[in-house]
């Protein structure tokens, strides 16, 4: 059968509106009656079809195993399933299959496309809301790593919110959706989920579930309403998974290079807000118009922002030192032995003794890593001034070189008769009470003065803070102008002078 649309038209045309007969019609053309037939049924060559399928004597016999295999694999992880080779391999080894592999990949092929399940396109509401996680390379300082990344999606609208933190966690977990409430400016009704583990600790049937407390907690202060997804089926919150993606190859190709995770985190929100300018097919607004709406739904923001910390009671060591998550972190020496507080958040360690806090530290995210405050040994060294070059704590602390200075003059014979480490420590335990800008400062101005001791460098800081205090004025007081004072007479100490001789 010819495919020439021009000679099929032709055809159509002379029998159809000219009315010449069909046996003409097929001796001129030299057609068959059957031809003629498909000519005048179709307003186009219908092309090929096939009445039935074709035989397949090598595979045929085995396609009930290869149909066992496939449905066995539901039941695993989809990393584990059989590709085509496998599925070969076994026939061959198992059950005696002669045929090639061709015939297998291609039976393997059409038994996928026949049970692949087929979705039902789903209304989303104002106000709802999926959160989901990916992970992306992220070149930090240098050296390339792996990190997890936050994603909160309004299907409605189709806006969505990406941070990048340094490790999946409770406090990750926490930190996202705060984030992402406070950019949204309010919180979303109803939140879909996978059914992560730190979100979830025990799974009961379709979608009930047994809640992580530290994420009742956060459900709890801002009062939203939860979904897990059943198991294995992402594409009930499938706007966020396509979210994850979209971020991975729209927000970190190329590979991101920054010094910070912050600074990748402030490139991020731009990218959301950016995003916002985009239009939605099918919808002839953009996404920031349609987050108006979505944000119409919202619950407002709690007054009391949620305290988004993992806390824990431990006891300060010999070495004024406190684990937490691993890691040691320093406190006044004055706290060894002592119970205390830790509370962990995202960025920051902060340590309490009876609510009173005593450390604050820049989180760590290793293992085993130790964070020192140099001050807060000060005090101990004071008592031990021999231990002063040796101390682990303040090997890597980089004073100006004013404090330097300070400390050989201090030690030089000639400029101080005692234990100049000793009044150098003195000096440095300043620190305690005021900034180091103002203690270098002082010291400077001490320096230059040529004065070597603690109580100077102190008697300079306190000018500058305390000025106003030490300066009186008679603005607003006028009535003091009108007070007099008589000129002191000098000798009159001298007649107290010799009365205090006689006595």
């Amino acid at each position: 059968m010819f495919k020439d649309m021009d000679r099929w038209t032709e055809i159509r045309k002379k029998v159809m509106v000219e009315g010449v007969s069909k046996r003409q019609v097929m001796d001129e053309e030299g057609i068959h009656w059957e031809t003629l037939k498909k000519v005048l049924a179709h307003s186009a060559p219908p092309g090929y079809r096939m009445s039935q399928e074709r035989p397949q004597p090598k595979v045929g016999p085995f396609l009930g195993r290869i149909k066992q295999i496939l449905e066995d694999d539901r039941h695993v992880h989809k990393k584990q399933n059989h590709t085509a080779k496998r599925i070969f391999e076994r026939l061959r080894t198992e059950d005696g299959y002669t045929g090639g592999y061709t015939q297998v990949k291609e039976a393997v092929r059409g038994l996928k496309q026949r049970n692949s399940e087929v979705f039902v396109p789903l209304t989303h509401r104002p106000g709802e809301a999926q959160v989901d996680f990916g992970h992306a390379l992220v070149k930090l300082n240098g050296v390339l790593v792996k990190r997890p990344y936050f994603v909160m999606a309004l299907p409605y609208s189709d806006s969505f919110f990406v941070q990048i933190f340094e490790r999946e966690s409770t406090e990750f977990v926490w930190e996202g959706h705060i984030r992402a409430f406070e950019y949204f400016g309010g919180v979303p009704w109803r939140i879909s989920y996978d059914n992560a583990k730190t979100l979830v600790t025990k799974i009961l049937g379709i979608h009930k579930r047994v809640l992580a407390r530290n994420f009742q907690q956060l459900e709890s202060h801002y009062l939203f309403d939860h979904h897990f997804c059943t198991i294995r089926r992402g594409n009930e919150k499938g706007i966020v998974e396509g979210g994850v993606k979209y971020v991975r190859l729209n927000f970190m190709v190329p590979v991101p290079q920054v010094g910070s995770l912050e600074e990748l985190n402030k490139r991020l929100l731009v990218n959301c807000r950016e995003d916002l300018e985009r239009k939605l097919r099918g919808k002839g607004a953009t996404k920031g118009q349609l987050l108006v709406e979505d944000k119409a739904h919202f619950r407002p923001l709690p007054v009391v922002p949620f305290d988004a910390c993992l806390k824990q009671s431990t006891t300060a060591t010999s070495l004024s030192l406190v684990r937490f998550d691993t890691n040691d972190y320093s406190v006044p020496s004055e706290y060894a032995h002592h119970p205390v507080v830790v509370k962990g958040y995202i960025e920051r360690v902060d340590i309490f003794f009876k609510e009173i806090p005593i450390a604050t530290h820049k989180r760590l995210w290793c293992k085993e890593g130790v964070v020192f405050n140099p001050v807060h040994y000060l005090a101990i060294l004071e008592g031990k001034p021999g231990a002063l070059d040796h101390a682990r704590p303040l090997e890597d602390w980089n004073l100006p070189e004013c404090f330097n200075l300070l400390r050989r003059r201090m030690e030089g014979k000639e400029k101080l008769h005692g234990d100049g480490a000793r009044e150098f420590i003195k000096t440095m335990r300043l620190l305690e009470k005021h900034s180091m800008g103002m203690l270098t400062q002082a010291v400077k101005k001490a320096v230059g003065m040529e004065i070597y001791t603690r109580d100077a460098v102190a008697q300079l800081l306190y000018p500058s803070e305390d000025y106003r205090l030490t300066t009186f004025n008679l603005a607003g007081r006028e009535h003091l102008r009108q007070v007099q004072v008589a000129r002191t007479d000098l000798l009159a100490y001298r007649e107290l002078m010799v009365v205090g001789g006689e006595a």
